[in-house]
């Protein structure tokens, strides 16, 4: 089969494509025909070597696929059959990675199947719903009634904006241009604000009738993250799920002392700490899934490339400068 491999870490331009050998199934595998592959930011942190879930090398990239079953091992699999339609995502396997490929081997027990009305493209973006799920649901935190998230236009903010409003909860989402702003509010946002042009704290004390938010969602960190805190109601809570900008620099508690008069909390979560809790984890994909199928959940158009032009597609990732899924396609 063809795959694409790296052996030694860097720029897209490591992502090597070629021939790759495979090996017969075991007791409880299957053989999944890719359809179409997901591309996001853990991708490239195993590209530079960096990523805390680090697959051996070489390494395959690669963390969700969508595609068919081929081959199984014999009666070894449950109820899975050749030619179900199913999703791979690596959260369930033992290593992070190998989706990349023309054909992955997984145990039959880590798969999600999938009904006919969700394509093989929309699938590969559910594990961000997953994650939306999670973040709202899952990560030690009281369902909030209202929240905000930063950078409303990427992938699993839109994700939270879907989900939470399908359960009425209020969403503000700040963006950084005004092209942004109109992808966000196309994929369901209700508030979605510039945070370049508009003032945010005034807007969330606009949409919460003063009181504030109980949830603000940053995957940023940074010099602003302790901002964030200004935007709660009381007894709110920051949830730091991502540091893209890096450690915030000042006194953290001395922020959260200042703003005693609302009780502020902090917390940090990673949906690898479900890795412990497999059902738990599980659920909240079948949760996507049906979802989806009902069509009360609907991801934004992808950007599309072959899977030999990974290169392309990563650049692309590096940039920035996109909307929606990158997905790879055999």
């Amino acid at each position: 089969m063809r795959a694409i491999q790296i052996f030694a870490y860097g720029g897209p331009e490591v992502l090597q494509y070629g021939e790759v050998s495979t090996r017969a199934l075991r007791a409880g595998e299957v053989r999944v025909q890719a359809k179409a592959i997901g591309v996001g930011k853990p991708d490239a942190l195993v590209r530079k070597g960096i990523y805390r879930w680090q697959p051996p090398m070489p390494a395959i990239p690669g963390n969700e696929l969508s595609g068919v079953v081929i081959e199984i091992a014999g009666n070894t699999c449950g109820d899975v059959k050749i030619g179900n339609r199913v999703l791979v995502s690596s959260r369930e396997l033992t290593e992070r990675g190998g989706c990349y490929a023309e054909e992955i081997i997984v145990p039959a027990q880590s798969l999600f199947k999938l009904p006919d009305s969700i394509s093989f493209v929309d699938a590969v973006t559910l594990p961000n719903y997953q994650l939306a799920g999670a973040l709202l649901y899952e990560s030690g935190i009281k369902a909030p009634k209202s929240l905000l998230v930063h950078g409303a236009a990427g992938g699993v903010a839109i994700a939270v904006i879907q989900l939470a409003q399908l359960d009425g909860i209020t969403v503000i989402g700040t963006v950084s241009s005004n092209q942004k702003k109109i992808f966000s509010e196309a994929a369901g946002g209700k508030y979605i604000f510039n945070r370049n042009t508009e003032d945010i704290g005034q807007r969330v004390l606009e949409v919460t009738s003063g009181v504030g938010v109980d949830l603000v969602l940053d995957h940023l960190g940074g010099p602003e993250f302790s901002s964030n805190m200004s935007y709660l109601a009381p007894f709110g809570t920051l949830l730091s799920y991502n540091i893209m900008g890096g450690l915030p620099d000042d006194n953290l508690l001395g922020t959260m002392r200042s703003l005693g008069a609302i009780s502020p909390a902090v917390r940090c979560f990673t949906i690898h700490t479900l890795d412990a809790f497999p059902l738990v984890r599980r659920n909240l994909m079948h949760r996507a899934i049906a979802l989806a199928a009902d069509g009360r959940i609907s991801p934004p158009a992808a950007t599309i490339f072959q899977l030999s032009n990974a290169i392309e597609a990563h650049e692309l990732l590096d940039s920035g400068n996109f909307l929606g899924k990158i997905v790879l396609t055999p």
